[in-house]
């Protein structure tokens, strides 16, 4: 796929595929990683994990001590659980 740079400002710009954007969830204001290696481009898509408080107490090593009930307390901010 070809795409052709123009200018704007003081920058060259150039637009990013509609199937692109599509496949990826991508919208105006979204943020992706540009990364330059030599000639190339790349671009990578920014995903924000998602964690929930049962998968991060599984892998918190067993030698961490753990706070017996610490799971069944109430948010009292803005937590996810």
């Amino acid at each position: 796929m070809q795409s052709t740079l123009r200018r704007s400002g003081g920058s060259l710009v150039m637009t990013v595929p509609k199937t692109f954007t599509d496949q990826n969830h991508l919208q105006d204001g979204s943020k992706v990683e540009l990364m330059v290696e030599g000639e190339r481009l790349t671009i990578q898509v920014n995903r924000k994990s998602k964690y929930d408080l049962k998968t991060l107490l599984a892998e918190m090593p067993k030698q961490f001590p753990r706070v017996s009930g610490w799971e069944e307390i109430t948010p009292v901010g803005e937590e996810l659980l």
